[in-house]
């Protein structure tokens, strides 16, 4: 049961965000701009990171652990989001909402805050363009709904929302499936570090006709 609340606007600034960030390492998770990534969090540290969040730039920094690493090193590139919701519930976890803002490269780790969580400098400046929504691109009509129907299909999943999606413009559409499709890390780190969205449309176009290809209802 949820005793408090919070709603919390979503707009940054480029120009305000901060050279130093909380970051949140956790595998298969990434996040992009302008979509809403919902989080349980419940270890002690990541409340800590939650708490000085809300009491400052409301942003944290998703991040994959890379999986060539000895468990502590993570990807150079993830993503920040801004807090929009958060609530806090009777055991004591938080329930947060982010909302992807811009990505980021990590130039430098500092030292963990005094109640463990890390925090890097971030370098944001390649990545002015995430401010922009695309507009312009629209080749996920055709291509990408036939390729999701077989996915879908492949995996014994069933969708009657096919209008809905195909009215959905393409920058959300391929942005939402980059984040919620259970990919592997590296694919979701391909998909994260995508230079243009027509880009990752072709990275996520090649996924899900490979997982369509090799995967049925047993991968559940």
């Amino acid at each position: 049961m949820l005793h408090s609340a919070e709603q919390r606007t979503c707009e940054q600034d480029f120009e305000a965000l901060p050279s130093e960030i909380a970051i949140f390492p956790l595998p298969r998770v990434i996040l992009l701009p302008r979509i809403q990534l919902p989080l349980n969090i419940f270890e002690p540290r990541y409340r800590a990171m939650t708490e000085a969040a809300l009491g400052s730039s409301r942003l944290i920094g998703m991040v994959q652990p890379n999986p060539h690493s000895d468990g502590e090193k993570t990807f150079t590139t993830g993503c920040a989001g801004r807090i929009c919701s958060f609530s806090e519930t009777d055991d004591g976890r938080y329930l947060i909402t982010l909302k992807g803002v811009c990505r980021f490269n990590i130039t430098e780790e500092l030292e963990p805050d005094s109640k463990g969580f890390r925090r890097v400098k971030a370098d944001w400046s390649p990545f002015r363009a995430d401010f922009d929504t695309d507009t312009k691109t629209d080749i996920c009509r055709d291509t990408m709904m036939a390729t999701l129907r077989a996915y879908l299909d492949k995996m014994d999943m069933f969708c009657d929302q096919w209008e809905s999606i195909r009215n959905i413009d393409c920058e959300k559409l391929i942005s939402t499936l980059s984040v919620v499709c259970p990919f592997e890390t590296e694919e979701k780190q391909a998909l994260l570090e995508a230079k243009s969205l027509p880009e990752r449309v072709k990275i996520l176009n090649a996924l899900l006709e490979i997982a369509a290809k090799e995967c049925g209802p047993s991968c559940h």
